[in-house]
């Protein structure tokens, strides 16, 4: 059905993406699912659905999942940003390498499918949107939990979020940001689950459907642009 919206979901495989991925399969979207190993994730195979392998840091990745938008599809409508690596030790522990792997995932992760998919929106002219996954810790960090050079990619990605949105306002073309909290994702399997609820002034943990919910939310809010929207049970709103 060409009149179908089709959205593309980085990090794919599991927890939040995962989530994201069926949330819009539900409501009746074409998607577009990535990641390193996304074809080995368990997804029923659906007509509405397609599935492209690859390093979201690479250029190369991010062409064949814009082409495979169009031409499996026809176009694209939406991005959901959510590859993202996290990496927390103290500042002068972090290695080089950890620091390029966090820029490639993080920041040209973003950055090369969503110029694809700008360019693209631009072209079909019916506006679209972008949604990011950042995090709440951007805003407050947590004594105990440092993750310096980890935010310094995160807190890149709502700058950017915020200027894009000035940038393509008047094309119609939205960009918005959700600040996650604690979410139990296998990236938080090893913690336990009585120090995660001390991370949140509600005591809670967030599941991948909470973030899927706002993702869906931004994704067809057609008035909201530029918004960073926290679903960290008020972890940003400071001290408790």
């Amino acid at each position: 059905m060409a009149n179908k919206k089709t959205v593309i979901v980085t990090g794919a495989s599991q927890g939040i993406g995962a989530a994201v991925v069926q949330a819009f399969l539900d409501r009746g979207y074409n998607v577009v699912a990535t990641s390193r190993s996304v074809s080995k994730a368990g997804f029923a195979p659906s007509p509405n659905l397609a599935l492209v392998d690859g390093d979201i840091g690479q250029a190369a990745t991010a062409e064949k999942i814009a082409q495979t938008a169009i031409s499996k599809f026809g176009s694209i409508d939406h991005v959901v940003n959510n590859a993202g690596i996290f990496i927390a030790k103290p500042f002068t522990d972090y290695t080089p390498d950890e620091f390029r792997s966090l820029v490639s995932t993080n920041l040209d992760g973003f950055i090369f499918i969503t110029q694809l998919a700008v360019k693209q929106l631009l072209s079909q002219g019916t506006g679209g949107s972008v949604t990011t996954i950042t995090a709440s810790l951007i805003d407050n960090p947590i004594a105990g939990l440092p993750a310096s050079l980890s935010m310094i990619t995160k807190g890149g990605l709502n700058a950017i979020t915020i200027g894009l949105a000035s940038e393509y306002a008047k094309n119609n073309i939205r960009f918005n940001a959700v600040a996650p909290g604690i979410v139990d994702t296998p990236m938080h399997k090893d913690n336990p689950k009585d120090f995660l609820k001390t991370l949140s002034p509600m005591g809670t943990i967030s599941d991948s459907k909470d973030i899927a919910e706002a993702v869906v939310y931004l994704t067809e809010a057609r008035n909201v642009t530029g918004e960073v929207l926290h679903v960290d049970g008020g972890a940003h709103v400071g001290r408790w």
